[in-house]
């Protein structure tokens, strides 16, 4: 764990003691906290990632039946900065409609990998039902650890049924967690990590068995494959979506689908506030 993040961890621990949180508690809060980036419009770094316009795409590939939504940089992403086993360059494309899903479900063409060195060209979605997205280059990028939703971390920690002071105890936690988190600037992407999620949280979604679809060996999900589900990316919309209230797009993948460079196993949510 970097400087800075140990730093807010440290700082956390002091938090919640003050606040008379158990401390068990307290280390499985810190425990199940995942790295994150986050990304940002404005300042001077490298381009990290581009917001809208049109897509570069390989030769040949088929139009993506969704508006682009960002282009990532894979070799501008701090090593190490999520716990995904992403590849170490190339690019990440993301695409995304707007029309609030509630529950997601998985969209083969809404995340592309393009290799480094693979050849493209600009390639305006002719069968696109909207205008692409405006324009927007991000090269404030910062990580840290990002904890999970309180109810998320109840249902995790205590079951399916968590009691109202347990609750309570996770809404606690959360609020010490952010009472130490400093100043960020607002961003636009996030890559791995926890949700932020208005509604409900994806990665839970994607859990369940109807989500899930069946395994790599044919049948049912198995219990063992939840823990292998995480958050690839989230967009906050914002003014971009007019149609939207504080909209957000998550991209949920399991980690062994990455590793295999599966994202056209990728689950997609949209939803606002």
């Amino acid at each position: 764990m970097i400087d800075a993040s140990m730093d807010r961890v440290n700082r956390f621990r002091a938090e919640a003691e003050s606040r008379d949180l158990p401390s068990e508690e307290v280390e499985e809060w810190i425990r199940v906290a995942r790295p994150a980036v986050y990304l940002a419009e404005s300042g001077d770094g490298p381009l990290v990632a581009r917001i809208g316009g049109v897509p570069l795409l390989p030769h040949g590939v088929p139009e993506p039946s969704d508006p682009f939504v960002a282009s990532v940089d894979l070799a501008a992403l701090p090593p190490g900065a999520t716990s995904l086993p992403l590849p170490a360059d190339g690019h990440l494309l993301f695409f995304s409609g707007t029309e609030v899903s509630g529950i997601g479900g998985r969209v083969s063409d809404a995340v592309l990998y393009v290799p480094a060195g693979t050849p493209t060209a600009p390639s305006p979605l002719e069968h696109s039902w909207r205008e692409p997205y405006r324009t927007r280059e991000l090269r404030t990028v910062w990580h840290q650890p990002s904890a999970q939703m309180p109810e998320s971390y109840a249902l995790d920690r205590w079951g399916d049924f968590p009691e109202d002071e347990q609750f309570e105890l996770a809404d606690e936690l959360s609020d010490a967690w952010a009472h130490v988190g400093g100043y960020r600037p607002s961003w636009t992407l996030q890559l791995g990590g926890h949700p932020a999620s208005p509604q409900n949280d994806p990665v839970h979604d994607a859990r369940t068995p109807e989500e899930a679809g069946p395994s790599e060996h044919g049948g049912p999900a198995h219990a063992q494959d939840a823990d292998d589900w995480a958050l690839l990316a989230t967009w906050r919309c914002g003014d971009d979506v007019t149609e939207l209230d504080s909209g957000v797009a998550h991209w949920v993948i399991r980690r062994q689908d990455v590793t295999a460079r599966r994202f056209d196993r990728v689950h997609r949510y949209v939803e606002m506030a």
